[in-house]
């Protein structure tokens, strides 16, 4: 399996704040990326099932897109 695709996250200004006190605190630079989610987009009805299916099964599933 490979690593989820990174991007630079959209930060407002009050996140970007956040950010920049992290990095006066930890005395070096942090970026900010948002991981995309290699996971499929369920539905409630779809996740409800896949949960059926790991109780009958007694194992964890993962939907992938």
């Amino acid at each position: 399996m490979t690593s989820p695709a990174l991007r630079p996250a959209a930060l407002d200004e009050t996140a970007l704040a956040d950010v920049r006190r992290l990095e006066e605190t930890l005395g070096t630079p942090v970026v900010a990326y948002e991981a995309e989610s290699p996971y499929a987009p369920l539905t409630e009805d779809q996740l409800a099932e896949v949960r059926r299916v790991e109780s009958t099964l007694g194992v964890r599933l993962l939907a992938f897109r």
